[in-house]
C-alpha cells in the first residue's frame, strides 16, 4: 500500500517540479543534484518520506526563483493529498505478550480476562494456560496505555490473591 500512496503523491510532485523547472537546464540539474543528496544522505524507511522531501525541495526551488503561486498551490495540493491518503491508512497497533500469574485458578479467570480485554478494544489470542498462569498475545491501538487495563485485570482476581500482570512489547517486524 505505501507504494501506491507514494505514486499518487509523486505524480503531483512531478508536475510541480516540471512547472518550476520549465525550460531552465540549470534548475533541472539543481533538482537532480539535490534529489541525489536526499537519496544518498538520508535514511528513509517509508517511500512517502522521500516524496515529501522531494516536494519540499520543489517548493523551496519555486520560492527561490519567485514562483510563489506555484509554491503555494503545490504545497496545498501535496498537503491535501497526504492528509487524504493517510486518513485511509489503518491505525497503528502495538503487539504484546501478556502474562497474568495468580496463585491458582487461572483457567477459571479466562472468561473475565477476555471480557476485560474486549472492553479495552484489544485483539487477543490465547497462547498458553496453566493452573497459575494465562498467557495471551495482545494487540492494542498505538495510543492505548496499559495502565488502566492492568488495573482492570488485577481487579478480576480474588481478594486473597496477589496477581502479577506482565506486558512484554513485541517489536514490529521489518517488511
Amino acid at each position: 500500500m505505501p507504494v501506491i500512496e507514494t505514486q499518487i503523491i509523486l505524480a503531483t510532485v512531478g508536475a510541480l517540479i516540471m512547472l518550476v523547472v520549465g525550460t531552465s537546464l540549470a534548475r533541472a540539474f539543481g533538482i537532480v543534484g539535490a534529489a541525489n543528496l536526499i537519496r544518498y544522505r538520508a535514511k528513509i524507511d517509508d517511500p512517502k518520506d522521500a516524496v515529501v522531501m522531494l516536494a519540499a525541495l520543489a517548493v523551496g526551488l519555486a520560492c527561490g526563483v519567485g514562483l510563489y503561486v506555484i509554491a503555494g498551490v503545490g504545497t496545498l495540493m501535496v498537503g491535501v493529498f497526504l492528509w487524504t491518503i493517510e486518513s485511509f491508512e489503518p491505525k497503528a497497533i502495538k503487539a504484546f505478550d501478556l502474562k497474568i500469574k495468580v496463585k491458582k485458578g487461572a483457567p477459571d479467570l479466562r472468561p473475565a480476562i477476555e471480557r476485560t480485554l474486549r472492553a479495552h478494544r484489544a485483539n487477543f489470542e490465547i497462547r498458553a494456560t496453566g493452573d497459575d498462569e494465562v498467557h495471551y498475545m495482545v494487540e492494542l491501538p498505538q495510543e492505548h496505555k496499559t495502565d488502566r487495563l492492568t488495573a482492570a485485570l488485577v481487579a478480576i482476581a480474588p481478594a486473597d490473591d496477589d496477581p502479577t500482570v506482565v506486558w512484554e512489547e513485541k517489536k514490529p517486524k521489518k517488511t
